[in-house]
């Protein structure tokens, strides 16, 4: 089981930059890959970037340039780091963490909100 918890989100200007922040708990042994998607409101949610435990990167083509997503403390936590944010970015952010087959399932944070607006 593992249990993931977001932070770091906040009202930011156009243009700013902000960091969240996803800290994994429990077995995190178990961890293939982690990633974030987001949500606006009335929209589905979006993949927006993922990082797997061999140091792999993707990317939405929304986010390719400006994000990046990164871990700490080995498999612990998943940061990323938003730049040049624009109002479009604005949705709940949520943390996601994909397990290695055979070792877990996957799990979601609650979602932390980003707000790009002037």
């Amino acid at each position: 089981q593992v249990q993931l918890m977001e932070s770091g989100g906040g009202l930011v200007q156009p243009g700013g930059s902000l960091r969240l922040s996803c800290a994994a708990s429990g077995n995190t042994f178990s961890i293939y890959a982690m990633g974030w998607y987001r949500q606006a409101p009335g929209k589905e949610r979006e993949f927006v970037a993922l990082l797997t435990s061999a140091g792999d990167t993707h990317y939405a083509d929304s986010a390719k340039g400006r994000f990046t997503i990164s871990r700490d403390n080995g498999r612990n936590t998943a940061a990323l780091q938003m730049n040049s944010l624009k109002p479009e970015d604005t949705a709940v952010y949520y943390c996601h963490a994909e397990s290695y087959k055979g070792l877990g399932d996957d799990y979601w944070g609650q979602g932390t909100q980003v707000t790009v607006s002037s």
